[in-house]
């Protein structure tokens, strides 16, 4: 017994050395695989963007990522779309994987819902037109023709960072949807696709390197990438202050940006077949097109619209009724010189719009701007009634009928759910209507007025998947304008990180200024993400027709919805659905009242 007991002790003592001994091995060979994760992450790959700037921790987030299905009852369910599968539809369309669920959605839809009408005979999807597409000002001297019902709302340079403009720019010139500027300008980095050519465009400034220079790109190129050869060819090239704002031709080895002061004779008669359709945005600030005084410069805008399709006028968003915000840490040199302002500092824009002082003084404006480009010019606006719009609309049929053509061309609705880059968290949570009882109180009034054929509206907000699409397109909305759908499309992980405050910064390079995380970003390979979300998109929304037995996009109508509320009733018309809860009138009051209570204002 005594020999049984010492043999044990014995074994106990020896076990618990090998086990020491093995766990020391183990975490040796733990640290080893982390240093070469490391390295291999962050100096090898080029194929994730986050994994780049935080290889192990970015590691962690995918292992969470993978396993927050079976674990979902411990990490919650998503609240702010319907349901996570919407958010992993887009990361999944994106990236060109299978766009199928199994089994149910992953979360029960626990609030009032509208929902599509199928058709008893469905159709087979060859059998639907495959064209998507809306004309704006047709009344214009250049209308514009959209080549798709969906477009990327408005993202400016500087929000977002150069390299993430670029990978927009091309995604839109692949996927032929438009690209709306936001409110920073058109910068340099929108001519991304451009194929420069120094003997013939005028309208460009060049920089050539020596020979010095482009051997040291060619070697840099060698070495490592393209993006580290054309960063180390600008900086010999360019000063440094100025280096941001240029683009790089391979094929000529020239360093190219918009000289914005040749004369206007030197710009394209129209817009350079190697761009997308850019949607010019203006803002309360006027960035690039106002002079050195900060006031509206009518002849910087005649130039930029050489280059871009229609305007729209930003009065307000969603998450916010104020003017735009940049935090100084985004203010660099190069976005400080597309404004017009001081770098590295705040940039807080008018709440206002200096030309809206009446209805009247802001389609006078209007008017202005499609006499210069000749092209359609739109508002976009957040609505909280019926009353908001009345008076606007009022405006508008009075002009059609004195045959003017000082009227905005479209209404961009943006919602009260909408996001922004930095915004006051109280008017995201409590300002504006949110985007479907907008477009249907729009919609409403425009055909009371007797005028819905002039004028086109454009949605935006929370809009991820085809069926967002398409249910937005059914109660009215002609165009739908999308921002956080080609975010995540471009790699974002919502971190909400993008204003820059606090000296965090988005960890993906996107919404970023922070060098060190821009140079993580892969332009080319997010580019194609981009185009392929959109072309995802339009093959859902044909599948949808299909299921609804429609032949065309334009069949679509309010009487193809219906609304489910949480208890389960239900309104197979939606128009008494908005009529019970918005108490929507059929009548139209009078123009008079508005116009004059508006004109009375201006006066004072």
């Amino acid at each position: 017994m005594e020999k049984l007991l010492e043999f044990t002790q014995r074994s106990d003592v020896f076990s618990f050395s090998v086990l020491i001994f093995l766990l020391k091995i183990l975490f040796i060979i733990a640290v080893i695989m982390a240093l070469f994760m490391i390295i291999y992450d962050r100096f090898v790959q080029r194929e994730n963007q986050l994994l780049i700037n935080y290889p192990l921790i970015g590691r962690l987030r995918y292992f969470f990522y993978m396993i927050r299905d079976p674990m979902r009852q411990y990490f919650g369910d998503e609240k702010f779309y319907e349901s996570f599968d919407k958010v992993r539809w887009v990361y999944n369309a994106a990236e060109g994987r299978a766009l199928f669920s199994s089994f149910s959605p992953g979360q029960p839809i626990n609030h009032g819902l509208i929902g599509l009408k199928n058709a008893l005979r469905v159709l087979n999807q060859e059998e639907i037109d495959p064209t998507f597409e809306v004309t704006f000002g047709e009344g214009c001297e250049s209308p514009f023709t959209t080549r798709s019902i969906i477009g990327r709302s408005g993202l400016s340079d500087g929000s977002v960072s150069p390299e993430a403009t670029q990978a927009f720019t091309k995604g839109a010139y692949l996927g032929k949807f438009p690209i709306n500027t936001g409110e920073g300008g058109l910068t340099t980095n929108f001519f991304y696709t451009h194929q420069c050519d120094p003997r013939e465009q005028k309208w460009f400034e060049y920089y050539e390197g020596t020979w010095f220079a482009k051997g040291v790109y060619y070697l840099f190129n060698f070495c490592f990438n393209q993006e580290v050869a054309v960063d180390i060819y600008r900086t010999l090239v360019l000063p440094k202050k100025e280096a941001e704002t240029f683009l790089f031709d391979k094929k000529h080895m020239t360093c190219f940006r918009v000289n914005w002061n040749r004369p206007l004779s030197d710009f394209p008669k129209s817009v350079p077949k190697d761009l997308p359709d850019f949607i010019f945005q203006i803002g309360s600030g006027l960035y690039g097109v106002r002079d050195s005084e900060g006031t509206f410069d009518e002849v910087r805008y005649t130039k930029v619209m050489r280059f871009c399709k229609m305007t729209e006028i930003k009065l307000a968003q969603g998450a916010k009724q104020t003017g735009g915000k940049l935090l100084a840490e985004k203010v660099t040199e190069a976005i400080a010189y597309y404004r017009g302002v001081e770098p590295f500092q705040d940039i807080v824009s008018p709440n206002r719009f200096p030309f809206y002082d009446s209805i009247g003084m802001l389609f006078d404006f209007i008017g202005k701007l499609k006499s210069l480009s000749g092209k359609p010019v739109g508002i976009k606006i957040v609505i909280s009634s019926r009353e908001d719009i009345e008076p606007i609309i009022d405006e508008i049929r009075l002009r059609i009928q004195a045959d003017s053509q000082a009227y905005p061309d479209f209404l961009t609705i943006d919602g009260g759910d909408g996001g922004s880059g930095a915004a006051p968290l109280e008017m995201m949570l409590r300002m504006g209507l949110p985007l479907k009882e907008a477009i249907y109180i729009v919609d409403e009034v425009l055909r009371t007025a007797g005028i819905r054929e002039h004028v086109k509206l454009i949605g935006s907000e929370k809009v991820l998947t085809p069926d967002d699409v398409l249910v937005l397109k059914a109660l009215g909305a002609d165009f739908i304008a999308i921002a956080r759908g080609f975010m995540m499309s471009a790699g974002c992980i919502r971190a909400r990180e993008c204003s820059g405050a606090n000296g965090r910064h988005c960890p993906v390079g996107l919404a970023t200024q922070d060098l060190r995380k821009r140079a993580s970003f892969l332009v080319e390979q997010k580019s194609r993400h981009i185009a392929l979300y959109h072309e995802k998109l339009l093959d859902g929304m044909v599948g949808l027709l299909a299921s609804m037995g429609k032949y065309s996009i334009d069949e679509v109508k309010q009487s193809d919805l219906f609304y489910k509320e949480p208890n389960g009733y239900m309104y197979d018309n939606i128009r008494n659905y908005f009529k019970s809860h918005l108490h929507v009138s059929d009548t139209h009051r009078s123009p008079s009242r508005h116009l004059d209570r508006d004109r009375s204002q201006h006066d004072d």
